[in-house]
């Protein structure tokens, strides 16, 4: 079986949108619990910092994605955007490199990682 690689960008971007959504349940979950306000009032805070969380990542991954290389997919012609050494297509998750001394090795996240570069040179 053959591994699914993923971009990076893409991925905070569902961590975050996933915090809304558990945060919004987690609100929701408050509301069963009217009989018991100090119960309530303490979902309803941890939902409310789920949603601020969200907020925070989404604002953190724009800021990382305008320091991103845009390219050009090899494989479906569409532009991407390549974070670090290694990504993956944002549409068809080819795997991409932008070092030379990369290509035609596997596709490994590990290369993005500082000791990774440190054993490279």
């Amino acid at each position: 079986m053959k591994l699914k690689y993923t971009n990076k960008i893409n991925k905070i971007r569902t961590f975050a949108l996933s915090l809304v959504f558990v945060g919004i349940l987690i609100m929701y979950v408050g509301i069963f619990f009217k009989e018991y306000p100090v119960i309530m009032i303490i979902a309803m805070i941890l939902g409310f910092l789920a949603v601020i969380a969200s907020t925070v990542v989404y604002f953190f991954i724009g800021l990382l994605s305008t320091r991103a290389v845009p390219v050009i997919c090899p494989s479906c012609e569409k532009q991407t955007k390549v974070l670090g050494r290694v990504d993956a297509c944002m549409h068809c998750d080819q795997p991409l490199t932008m070092d030379r001394s990369l290509e035609g090795k596997e596709f490994d996240e590990a290369y993005n990682s500082p000791a990774s570069k440190k054993s490279q040179t």
